[in-house]
Protein backbone atom coordinates (compact mmCIF):
# COMPACT_ATOMS: atom_id res chain seq x y z
CA UNK A 1 0.00 0.00 0.00
CA UNK A 2 1.58 3.24 -1.32
CA UNK A 3 1.83 5.70 1.88
CA UNK A 4 0.22 9.49 2.18
CA UNK A 5 2.80 12.24 1.29
CA UNK A 6 2.80 14.83 3.61
CA UNK A 7 3.02 18.22 2.98
CA UNK A 8 3.48 21.32 5.12
CA UNK A 9 0.74 24.23 4.50
CA UNK A 10 1.46 28.24 6.10
CA UNK A 11 2.52 26.26 9.57
CA UNK A 12 3.04 22.42 10.00
CA UNK A 13 1.36 19.43 8.88
CA UNK A 14 -2.56 18.69 9.04
CA UNK A 15 -5.14 16.58 8.74
CA UNK A 16 -8.32 15.10 9.45
CA UNK A 17 -8.09 13.00 12.67
CA UNK A 18 -8.59 8.56 11.67
CA UNK A 19 -8.67 9.70 7.79
CA UNK A 20 -4.72 11.17 7.17
CA UNK A 21 -4.00 12.05 10.59
CA UNK A 22 -2.98 8.67 11.94
CA UNK A 23 -0.56 7.65 14.72
CA UNK A 24 0.98 5.83 11.94
CA UNK A 25 1.84 8.95 9.50
CA UNK A 26 2.48 11.10 12.72
CA UNK A 27 5.56 8.15 13.48
CA UNK A 28 6.73 9.09 10.26
CA UNK A 29 6.71 12.61 10.87
CA UNK A 30 8.34 12.28 14.02
CA UNK A 31 11.21 9.75 12.72
CA UNK A 32 11.73 12.11 9.77
CA UNK A 33 12.19 15.08 12.09
CA UNK A 34 14.43 13.01 14.23
CA UNK A 35 17.04 12.57 11.22
CA UNK A 36 16.69 16.53 10.84
CA UNK A 37 17.52 17.23 14.21
CA UNK A 38 20.14 14.67 14.30
CA UNK A 39 21.96 16.42 10.90
CA UNK A 40 21.03 19.79 13.32
CA UNK A 41 23.18 18.61 16.33
CA UNK A 42 25.37 16.06 17.68
CA UNK A 43 23.05 15.81 20.86
CA UNK A 44 19.61 17.18 19.75
CA UNK A 45 17.48 18.06 22.61
CA UNK A 46 13.33 18.16 21.32
CA UNK A 47 10.60 20.32 22.80
CA UNK A 48 6.93 18.62 23.11
CA UNK A 49 3.98 20.74 23.38
CA UNK A 50 0.16 19.65 22.54
CA UNK A 51 -3.18 21.33 22.52
CA UNK A 52 -6.42 20.02 23.65
CA UNK A 53 -7.96 18.39 20.64
CA UNK A 54 -8.83 15.01 20.81
CA UNK A 55 -5.95 12.18 21.97
CA UNK A 56 -3.45 15.33 21.62
CA UNK A 57 -1.54 13.70 24.45
CA UNK A 58 -0.96 10.21 23.15
CA UNK A 59 0.11 11.85 19.76
CA UNK A 60 2.78 13.73 21.63
CA UNK A 61 3.55 11.09 23.49
CA UNK A 62 3.99 8.85 20.33
CA UNK A 63 6.09 11.72 18.91
CA UNK A 64 8.36 11.54 22.04
CA UNK A 65 8.82 7.78 21.87
CA UNK A 66 9.96 7.70 17.87
CA UNK A 67 11.99 10.32 18.82
CA UNK A 68 13.50 8.40 21.98
CA UNK A 69 14.37 5.44 19.78
CA UNK A 70 16.43 7.67 17.75
CA UNK A 71 18.76 8.68 20.58
CA UNK A 72 16.86 12.29 20.86
CA UNK A 73 15.91 13.64 23.97
CA UNK A 74 12.71 15.48 24.58
CA UNK A 75 10.87 17.59 27.06
CA UNK A 76 7.29 16.71 27.21
CA UNK A 77 5.28 19.18 28.54
CA UNK A 78 2.72 17.80 31.65
CA UNK A 79 -0.24 19.92 30.55
CA UNK A 80 -1.73 21.07 27.05
CA UNK A 81 -0.16 24.45 26.07
CA UNK A 82 -0.05 27.44 24.01
CA UNK A 83 1.91 26.79 20.68
CA UNK A 84 3.95 29.74 21.60
CA UNK A 85 5.71 28.30 24.57
CA UNK A 86 6.93 25.67 23.09
CA UNK A 87 8.83 28.26 21.32
CA UNK A 88 10.07 30.02 24.21
CA UNK A 89 10.88 26.84 25.57
CA UNK A 90 12.88 26.17 22.68
CA UNK A 91 14.83 29.47 23.01
CA UNK A 92 15.37 29.08 26.99
CA UNK A 93 16.17 25.50 27.10
CA UNK A 94 18.67 25.86 24.11
CA UNK A 95 16.94 22.91 22.48
CA UNK A 96 17.24 21.65 18.52
CA UNK A 97 13.40 22.25 18.07
CA UNK A 98 9.92 21.89 19.10
CA UNK A 99 7.27 19.82 17.45
CA UNK A 100 3.69 20.61 18.90
CA UNK A 101 0.37 18.82 18.40
CA UNK A 102 -1.97 20.89 17.23
CA UNK A 103 -4.35 21.99 14.03
CA UNK A 104 -4.35 25.68 15.77
CA UNK A 105 -7.31 27.40 14.83
CA UNK A 106 -8.84 24.51 12.32
CA UNK A 107 -12.22 22.59 12.91
CA UNK A 108 -12.60 19.98 15.90
CA UNK A 109 -11.64 16.80 12.55
CA UNK A 110 -8.29 17.95 12.60
CA UNK A 111 -5.04 17.51 14.07
CA UNK A 112 -1.55 18.42 13.22
CA UNK A 113 2.02 18.89 13.69
CA UNK A 114 3.73 22.25 13.92
CA UNK A 115 7.55 22.33 13.90
CA UNK A 116 9.75 25.09 15.50
CA UNK A 117 13.47 25.66 14.71
CA UNK A 118 16.29 26.52 16.97
CA UNK A 119 15.11 30.17 17.08
CA UNK A 120 11.53 29.46 17.97
CA UNK A 121 10.26 30.54 14.50
CA UNK A 122 7.85 28.46 11.95
CA UNK A 123 9.68 26.24 10.24
CA UNK A 124 10.95 28.24 6.68
CA UNK A 125 10.34 27.02 3.15
CA UNK A 126 14.38 25.76 3.44
CA UNK A 127 13.46 23.84 6.16
CA UNK A 128 10.04 22.31 5.37
CA UNK A 129 12.52 21.60 2.01
CA UNK A 130 14.47 18.86 4.10
CA UNK A 131 11.69 17.69 6.29
CA UNK A 132 9.15 16.92 3.44
CA UNK A 133 12.06 14.78 1.45
CA UNK A 134 13.08 12.53 4.76
CA UNK A 135 9.23 12.43 5.68
CA UNK A 136 7.75 11.03 2.35
CA UNK A 137 10.48 8.83 2.06
CA UNK A 138 9.75 6.63 4.89
CA UNK A 139 6.94 4.12 5.15
CA UNK A 140 5.85 2.30 8.13
CA UNK A 141 7.55 3.64 11.36
CA UNK A 142 7.53 0.93 13.76
CA UNK A 143 5.94 1.46 17.12
CA UNK A 144 8.76 2.30 19.48
CA UNK A 145 8.98 0.36 22.94
CA UNK A 146 8.17 2.29 25.13
CA UNK A 147 9.98 0.40 27.97
CA UNK A 148 13.47 1.08 26.44
CA UNK A 149 12.76 4.87 25.50
CA UNK A 150 11.09 6.53 28.84
CA UNK A 151 14.27 7.72 29.94
CA UNK A 152 15.28 10.20 27.08
CA UNK A 153 11.56 11.16 27.74
CA UNK A 154 11.29 13.43 30.50
CA UNK A 155 7.84 15.66 32.45
CA UNK A 156 8.66 19.45 31.58
CA UNK A 157 6.39 22.10 33.38
CA UNK A 158 6.52 25.00 30.37
CA UNK A 159 5.24 28.13 32.60
CA UNK A 160 7.79 29.29 34.99
CA UNK A 161 10.05 30.11 32.27
CA UNK A 162 7.41 31.32 30.35
CA UNK A 163 5.99 34.15 32.52
CA UNK A 164 9.22 35.14 33.44
CA UNK A 165 9.75 36.13 29.75
CA UNK A 166 6.32 37.86 29.37
CA UNK A 167 6.91 39.65 32.98
CA UNK A 168 10.06 41.18 30.86
CA UNK A 169 7.84 42.21 27.67
CA UNK A 170 4.88 43.55 29.55
CA UNK A 171 4.96 45.96 33.02
CA UNK A 172 2.27 43.14 34.65
CA UNK A 173 2.62 45.22 37.56
CA UNK A 174 0.42 48.42 36.09
CA UNK A 175 -2.28 45.82 35.08
CA UNK A 176 -2.51 43.95 37.62
CA UNK A 177 -2.73 47.54 40.26
CA UNK A 178 -5.26 49.12 37.13
CA UNK A 179 -8.57 47.79 38.83
CA UNK A 180 -9.02 46.65 34.89
CA UNK A 181 -11.92 44.12 33.99
CA UNK A 182 -10.43 41.45 31.89
CA UNK A 183 -12.06 38.48 29.72
CA UNK A 184 -10.14 35.71 28.05
CA UNK A 185 -12.34 33.83 25.64
CA UNK A 186 -10.31 30.71 25.66
CA UNK A 187 -12.35 28.91 23.31
CA UNK A 188 -11.77 25.79 24.78
CA UNK A 189 -8.48 25.75 24.14
CA UNK A 190 -5.11 25.74 25.62
CA UNK A 191 -4.25 28.79 26.62
CA UNK A 192 -6.52 28.56 29.81
CA UNK A 193 -4.82 29.63 32.82
CA UNK A 194 -2.64 31.25 31.25
CA UNK A 195 -3.38 35.82 31.24
CA UNK A 196 -5.71 34.73 34.90
CA UNK A 197 -2.45 33.33 36.74
CA UNK A 198 -0.13 36.01 34.97
CA UNK A 199 -2.44 38.84 36.42
CA UNK A 200 -3.26 37.51 39.71
CA UNK A 201 -2.51 39.34 42.86
CA UNK A 202 -3.44 42.68 42.47
CA UNK A 203 -6.68 45.07 41.77
CA UNK A 204 -7.33 43.72 38.16
CA UNK A 205 -10.15 40.80 37.49
CA UNK A 206 -9.79 38.18 34.99
CA UNK A 207 -12.82 36.33 34.06
CA UNK A 208 -12.25 33.16 31.98
CA UNK A 209 -15.04 31.91 29.27
CA UNK A 210 -14.99 28.28 27.45
CA UNK A 211 -11.74 27.02 29.60
CA UNK A 212 -12.47 23.39 30.01
CA UNK A 213 -11.36 20.93 27.25
CA UNK A 214 -13.27 20.14 25.00
CA UNK A 215 -11.81 18.45 22.04
CA UNK A 216 -15.18 19.61 19.73
CA UNK A 217 -14.72 23.05 21.08
CA UNK A 218 -18.52 23.87 21.76
CA UNK A 219 -19.62 23.49 17.88
CA UNK A 220 -17.75 26.24 16.96
CA UNK A 221 -14.39 26.57 14.64
CA UNK A 222 -11.59 27.95 17.35
CA UNK A 223 -10.49 30.87 14.92
CA UNK A 224 -11.37 33.95 17.05
CA UNK A 225 -13.19 35.85 14.42
CA UNK A 226 -17.37 36.37 14.48
CA UNK A 227 -19.38 34.08 14.21
CA UNK A 228 -17.40 32.01 16.76
CA UNK A 229 -17.12 34.44 19.30
CA UNK A 230 -20.52 35.70 19.38
CA UNK A 231 -20.77 34.26 23.04
CA UNK A 232 -18.30 36.76 23.91
CA UNK A 233 -19.69 39.71 22.23
CA UNK A 234 -22.83 39.06 23.79
CA UNK A 235 -20.82 39.25 27.51
CA UNK A 236 -19.40 42.39 27.28
CA UNK A 237 -22.19 43.67 25.38
CA UNK A 238 -23.77 43.56 29.12
CA UNK A 239 -21.21 45.86 30.32
CA UNK A 240 -18.72 46.20 32.95
CA UNK A 241 -15.59 44.84 31.44
CA UNK A 242 -12.48 46.63 29.63
CA UNK A 243 -11.03 44.09 27.36
CA UNK A 244 -11.95 41.05 25.74
CA UNK A 245 -9.15 39.14 24.56
CA UNK A 246 -9.98 36.25 22.51
CA UNK A 247 -7.27 33.10 21.65
CA UNK A 248 -7.39 30.38 19.14
CA UNK A 249 -7.43 26.86 19.72
CA UNK A 250 -3.70 26.63 20.35
CA UNK A 251 -3.86 30.54 21.66
CA UNK A 252 -0.99 31.71 19.40
CA UNK A 253 -3.56 34.20 17.56
CA UNK A 254 -5.68 36.18 19.08
CA UNK A 255 -8.52 38.44 18.54
CA UNK A 256 -9.97 41.77 20.51
CA UNK A 257 -13.15 43.36 21.83
CA UNK A 258 -13.40 46.72 23.27
CA UNK A 259 -15.88 47.73 26.16
CA UNK A 260 -18.50 48.47 24.04
CA UNK A 261 -18.87 44.78 22.64
CA UNK A 262 -17.30 45.89 19.56
CA UNK A 263 -14.77 43.13 17.83
CA UNK A 264 -12.05 44.96 16.30
CA UNK A 265 -10.52 43.02 13.25
CA UNK A 266 -7.26 41.35 13.41
CA UNK A 267 -6.06 44.32 10.57
CA UNK A 268 -7.24 47.17 13.05
CA UNK A 269 -5.28 45.06 15.90
CA UNK A 270 -1.79 45.42 14.09
CA UNK A 271 -2.26 48.98 13.59
CA UNK A 272 -3.23 49.35 16.90
CA UNK A 273 -0.08 47.76 17.77
CA UNK A 274 2.01 50.00 15.58
CA UNK A 275 0.65 53.04 17.06
CA UNK A 276 1.51 51.24 20.80
CA UNK A 277 4.82 49.95 20.03
CA UNK A 278 5.97 53.40 17.76
CA UNK A 279 3.81 56.13 20.22
CA UNK A 280 3.79 53.96 23.69
CA UNK A 281 7.49 51.67 23.83
CA UNK A 282 9.05 54.31 21.37
CA UNK A 283 10.68 51.33 19.50
CA UNK A 284 12.04 51.58 16.34
CA UNK A 285 12.27 49.66 12.87
CA UNK A 286 9.89 48.06 10.28
CA UNK A 287 7.02 46.23 10.51
CA UNK A 288 6.56 42.91 8.33
CA UNK A 289 3.13 42.22 7.68
CA UNK A 290 1.10 39.86 5.01
CA UNK A 291 -0.50 40.17 1.64
CA UNK A 292 -3.64 39.66 3.20
CA UNK A 293 -2.89 42.25 5.90
CA UNK A 294 -4.35 46.14 6.20
CA UNK A 295 -3.03 48.68 3.95
CA UNK A 296 -2.80 51.29 7.56
CA UNK A 297 0.46 49.74 7.70
CA UNK A 298 1.99 52.09 4.94
CA UNK A 299 -0.24 55.36 6.53
CA UNK A 300 1.34 54.49 9.73
CA UNK A 301 5.01 53.55 8.51
CA UNK A 302 4.74 56.68 6.00
CA UNK A 303 4.22 58.65 9.34
CA UNK A 304 6.36 56.76 11.71
CA UNK A 305 9.52 56.97 9.15
CA UNK A 306 9.03 52.94 9.34
CA UNK A 307 9.97 50.32 6.32
CA UNK A 308 7.11 48.16 5.51
CA UNK A 309 7.06 44.58 4.14
CA UNK A 310 4.78 42.76 2.62
CA UNK A 311 5.11 39.03 2.33
CA UNK A 312 3.22 35.68 1.34
CA UNK A 313 1.02 34.32 4.08
CA UNK A 314 2.11 32.13 7.09
CA UNK A 315 4.85 32.66 9.55
CA UNK A 316 7.06 30.64 7.44
CA UNK A 317 7.52 33.77 5.67
CA UNK A 318 6.86 36.58 8.23
CA UNK A 319 9.46 35.03 10.76
CA UNK A 320 12.80 34.85 8.38
CA UNK A 321 11.61 38.31 7.06
CA UNK A 322 11.13 40.16 10.67
CA UNK A 323 14.84 37.90 12.00
CA UNK A 324 16.71 39.56 8.54
CA UNK A 325 15.62 42.80 9.58
CA UNK A 326 15.17 43.45 13.19
CA UNK A 327 11.88 44.18 12.77
CA UNK A 328 9.38 45.52 15.54
CA UNK A 329 6.50 44.15 14.44
CA UNK A 330 5.06 40.71 12.26
CA UNK A 331 1.39 40.35 11.88
CA UNK A 332 -0.74 38.07 9.32
CA UNK A 333 -4.44 38.71 8.74
CA UNK A 334 -5.08 35.36 10.49
CA UNK A 335 -4.65 36.84 13.98
CA UNK A 336 -0.80 36.06 15.00
CA UNK A 337 1.53 39.10 15.81
CA UNK A 338 5.34 38.70 16.85
CA UNK A 339 6.89 41.27 18.64
CA UNK A 340 10.47 42.24 18.86
CA UNK A 341 13.03 41.40 21.44
CA UNK A 342 10.65 38.15 22.15
CA UNK A 343 9.85 34.94 19.55
CA UNK A 344 9.68 35.99 16.12
CA UNK A 345 6.72 34.22 16.24
CA UNK A 346 3.05 34.73 17.07
CA UNK A 347 1.92 34.85 21.12
CA UNK A 348 -1.53 35.65 21.40
CA UNK A 349 -0.99 35.79 25.30
CA UNK A 350 1.60 38.67 25.29
CA UNK A 351 -0.74 40.17 22.71
CA UNK A 352 -3.65 40.42 24.84
CA UNK A 353 -1.56 42.11 27.38
CA UNK A 354 -0.02 43.93 25.32
CA UNK A 355 -3.62 45.89 24.48
CA UNK A 356 -4.04 45.48 28.59
CA UNK A 357 -0.77 47.41 29.07
CA UNK A 358 -2.13 49.95 25.83
CA UNK A 359 -5.04 51.07 27.96
CA UNK A 360 -3.36 51.79 30.77
CA UNK A 361 -0.46 53.49 29.52
CA UNK A 362 -3.18 55.95 27.77
CA UNK A 363 -5.31 55.85 29.74
CA UNK A 364 -8.78 55.54 27.55
CA UNK A 365 -10.58 52.79 26.95
CA UNK A 366 -10.40 50.79 24.20
CA UNK A 367 -13.11 52.16 21.64
CA UNK A 368 -11.59 55.68 22.22
CA UNK A 369 -7.83 54.39 21.25
CA UNK A 370 -9.51 52.81 17.79
CA UNK A 371 -11.41 56.28 17.04
CA UNK A 372 -7.92 58.42 17.59
CA UNK A 373 -6.52 55.22 14.69
CA UNK A 374 -9.17 56.20 12.50
CA UNK A 375 -8.70 59.96 12.87
CA UNK A 376 -4.77 59.14 11.77
CA UNK A 377 -5.63 56.99 9.08
CA UNK A 378 -8.76 57.90 8.04
CA UNK A 379 -11.76 55.07 7.42
CA UNK A 380 -10.54 51.16 6.64
CA UNK A 381 -12.90 48.59 6.17
CA UNK A 382 -13.03 44.87 5.91
CA UNK A 383 -14.38 41.75 5.51
CA UNK A 384 -13.21 37.75 4.39
CA UNK A 385 -15.36 35.20 2.64
CA UNK A 386 -14.39 31.76 3.33
CA UNK A 387 -15.81 29.07 -0.04
CA UNK A 388 -15.84 25.69 1.30
CA UNK A 389 -15.20 23.60 -1.55
CA UNK A 390 -15.12 19.71 -2.08
CA UNK A 391 -12.23 17.74 -0.32
CA UNK A 392 -12.06 15.08 -2.90
CA UNK A 393 -11.93 17.45 -5.80
CA UNK A 394 -10.40 20.47 -4.13
CA UNK A 395 -6.36 20.03 -6.07
CA UNK A 396 -8.39 20.23 -9.34
CA UNK A 397 -10.76 23.19 -8.47
CA UNK A 398 -8.44 25.33 -7.15
CA UNK A 399 -5.98 24.73 -10.38
CA UNK A 400 -9.28 26.00 -12.14
CA UNK A 401 -10.07 29.02 -10.27
CA UNK A 402 -6.10 30.19 -9.93
CA UNK A 403 -6.26 29.47 -13.66
CA UNK A 404 -8.54 31.62 -14.63
CA UNK A 405 -7.03 34.60 -12.37
CA UNK A 406 -4.09 34.19 -14.50
CA UNK A 407 -5.18 34.28 -18.13
CA UNK A 408 -8.59 36.69 -17.34
CA UNK A 409 -6.54 39.47 -15.34
CA UNK A 410 -9.32 42.16 -14.90
CA UNK A 411 -8.25 45.74 -15.25
CA UNK A 412 -10.66 46.88 -13.05
CA UNK A 413 -12.64 45.43 -9.83
CA UNK A 414 -15.92 46.79 -8.61
CA UNK A 415 -15.28 49.54 -11.67
CA UNK A 416 -12.19 50.78 -9.92
CA UNK A 417 -9.00 50.66 -11.83
CA UNK A 418 -6.12 47.79 -11.07
CA UNK A 419 -2.86 49.75 -10.53
CA UNK A 420 -1.08 46.09 -10.00
CA UNK A 421 -1.28 42.67 -9.08
CA UNK A 422 0.74 40.50 -6.76
CA UNK A 423 0.51 36.81 -7.92
CA UNK A 424 2.82 34.81 -5.48
CA UNK A 425 0.62 33.65 -3.01
CA UNK A 426 -2.70 33.98 -4.59
CA UNK A 427 -4.15 36.79 -6.55
CA UNK A 428 -3.60 40.05 -4.90
CA UNK A 429 -5.53 43.31 -6.79
CA UNK A 430 -4.37 46.63 -5.69
CA UNK A 431 -6.92 49.46 -6.78
CA UNK A 432 -6.42 53.21 -7.86
CA UNK A 433 -8.18 54.38 -4.49
CA UNK A 434 -6.11 52.58 -2.43
CA UNK A 435 -8.60 49.75 -1.12
CA UNK A 436 -7.61 45.89 -2.57
CA UNK A 437 -9.29 42.53 -2.77
CA UNK A 438 -6.85 38.39 -2.77
CA UNK A 439 -8.08 35.58 -3.94
CA UNK A 440 -5.69 32.86 -1.97
CA UNK A 441 -6.54 29.30 -2.27
CA UNK A 442 -5.59 27.06 1.40
CA UNK A 443 -2.94 24.85 1.82
CA UNK A 444 -4.17 23.11 4.83
CA UNK A 445 -7.98 23.28 4.16
CA UNK A 446 -10.23 22.91 1.17
CA UNK A 447 -11.16 26.27 0.77
CA UNK A 448 -10.75 29.39 -0.96
CA UNK A 449 -10.47 32.82 1.13
CA UNK A 450 -11.15 36.14 -0.91
CA UNK A 451 -10.44 39.29 1.47
CA UNK A 452 -10.56 42.51 0.75
CA UNK A 453 -10.22 46.13 2.55
CA UNK A 454 -11.89 49.73 1.36
CA UNK A 455 -13.11 52.82 3.10
CA UNK A 456 -16.45 50.85 3.84
CA UNK A 457 -18.61 47.99 4.19
CA UNK A 458 -20.31 48.25 0.89
CA UNK A 459 -17.68 49.36 -0.95
CA UNK A 460 -15.74 45.85 0.48
CA UNK A 461 -18.40 43.73 0.11
CA UNK A 462 -18.22 45.17 -3.67
CA UNK A 463 -14.93 44.02 -4.43
CA UNK A 464 -15.67 40.45 -2.85
CA UNK A 465 -18.57 39.76 -5.29
CA UNK A 466 -16.59 41.06 -8.14
CA UNK A 467 -13.86 38.70 -7.54
CA UNK A 468 -15.90 36.14 -6.80
CA UNK A 469 -18.25 36.20 -9.95
CA UNK A 470 -15.05 36.69 -11.88
CA UNK A 471 -14.01 33.08 -10.91
CA UNK A 472 -17.25 31.85 -11.07
CA UNK A 473 -17.49 31.11 -6.81
CA UNK A 474 -20.85 32.85 -5.78
CA UNK A 475 -23.19 30.17 -5.95
CA UNK A 476 -20.78 27.81 -3.64
CA UNK A 477 -20.76 30.44 -1.02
Amino acid sequence: MKTQQIKFGTDGWRGVVADDFTFANVRRVAQGTAEYMKSRSPDPLAVIGYDCRFASEEFARAVADVLAANGVRSLMFDRPSPTQVASWTVIDRKATGAAVITASHNPYMFNGIKYKTNTGSAASPDVIAELEPRINALEDVPVPDEAKTAGLVSSYDPRPPYYAQIARMVDLPAIRSAGLHIVHECMHGSGYGYIKELLDGGRTAVVELHSDRNPLFGGVNPEPIPPNIDAAIAYMRAGGQDLCILTDGDADRLGIIDETGRFINQLQVFALLMLYLFDVRHLVGPVVKTVNMTSMAEKLGAEFGAQVYEVPVGFKNVAPKMMETDAVLGGEESGGFAIKGHIPERDGILVGLLFADMIVKLGRPLSQILAGLEQRVGPHAYARHDIHLNRETYDRDRKRILSTLESHEPSEVAGVKVDRIRSDDGFKFYLADGSWVLLRASGTEALVRIYAEAADKAAVEARLAALEDIVGLRARC
